[in-house]
């Protein structure tokens, strides 16, 4: 078996959950074959935003078709 992994950043107005259920539906929505996901950061954005942004970077590992 040989696994991709790419990095993926949600983001959300509510919360860093919220943020990280972006980016791995997003995932589960484009990617075949997705086992599994790591949290690797998390930030806020207060400039240039009414209120805040949420995000998180998120990587995602998938297996790679034969």
């Amino acid at each position: 078996m040989v696994f991709k992994k790419i990095t993926l950043i949600g983001t959300s107005a509510e919360s860093f959950d919220d943020a990280v259920d972006d980016a791995v539906g997003r995932a589960e929505a484009t990617l075949d074959n997705l086992k599994w996901a790591e949290v690797e950061e998390m930030g806020v954005e207060i400039a240039g935003v009414e209120g805040r942004e949420y995000q998180a970077e998120v990587e995602v590992a998938f297996e790679l078709e034969e």
